[in-house]
């Protein structure tokens, strides 16, 4: 269930099809849809550059990076200062948060950037904690594994809503980027297919239901578009 389940189940029905989902590991989709094991992936991906290589983007959300707290935020953490570093931070595998919290990889324009800041800062590097699905991470956090958790905000708000109030988010989202439906390069036609969806679905305000639905108005997109990396 979500967001982005709903917004499939919406464009296939606008296609004539019927959407197929597949839950598996974030950092396992997008070698997989090269590899022909799916046709497109929803799956709150960042629309970038370096995906861009290999895959289209059909853009259908804005959304930036949140950071959630045990209730209460006992150790006062805040995206925008230095108070994550050396902290156990959680995060997803493959995901832009991991790529803050890593080591300078060139192709990866935010590699690095919160490491960075830390050692400009003369202080220690936070330490990176990695797991394969959003809810091991936000485990982590209520077990006290980890101090804090950075993910995608639709990911944050949600996980907070279900956490029965043990979780809250700190601060204001950052790093807005908007998220892409990945489609194989060569699938034209159906890349296509889907920015017409996506259109239809605007226009006829089925995508606003969604997004309030959700809690997602605030990063509602006013229309598709394709490749639209910066």
């Amino acid at each position: 269930m979500g967001f982005d389940i709903d917004l499939g189940t919406a464009i296939a029905k606008k296609l004539g099809v019927t959407a197929e989902f597949q839950d598996v590991k974030f950092d396992t989709i997008l070698q997989a849809l090269q590899e022909g094991k799916y046709d497109i992936s929803l799956s709150s991906f960042t629309d970038t550059k370096e995906r861009e290589g290999q895959f289209d983007f059909v853009t259908y959300l804005s959304a930036g990076t949140m950071l959630e707290v045990r209730k209460g935020n006992p150790r006062r953490l805040r995206p925008d200062d230095l108070s994550l570093c050396g902290r156990r931070v959680a995060v997803e595998k493959g995901t832009t948060q991991e790529d803050e919290l890593s080591q300078k990889d060139v192709s990866k324009p935010n590699a690095g950037a919160r490491i960075d800041a830390c050692k400009n800062g003369h202080k220690p590097a936070p330490i990176l904690l990695s797991f394969d699905d959003q809810i091991a991470v936000n485990e982590a956090l209520l077990k006290g594994r980890a101090d804090a958790v950075l993910a995608d905000a639709p990911s944050a708000i949600y996980g907070t809503k279900q956490s029965g109030g043990r979780l809250e988010l700190s601060g204001q989202a950052y790093g807005t980027a908007l998220y892409g439906i990945a489609v194989p390069k060569q699938e034209n036609d159906l890349r296509d297919a889907i920015f017409n969806a996506m259109k239809d679905l605007i226009s006829g305000g089925a995508y606003k239901r969604l997004t309030d639905k959700w809690g997602l108005s605030g990063g509602a997109v006013p229309a598709p578009r394709i490749n639209a990396a910066e």
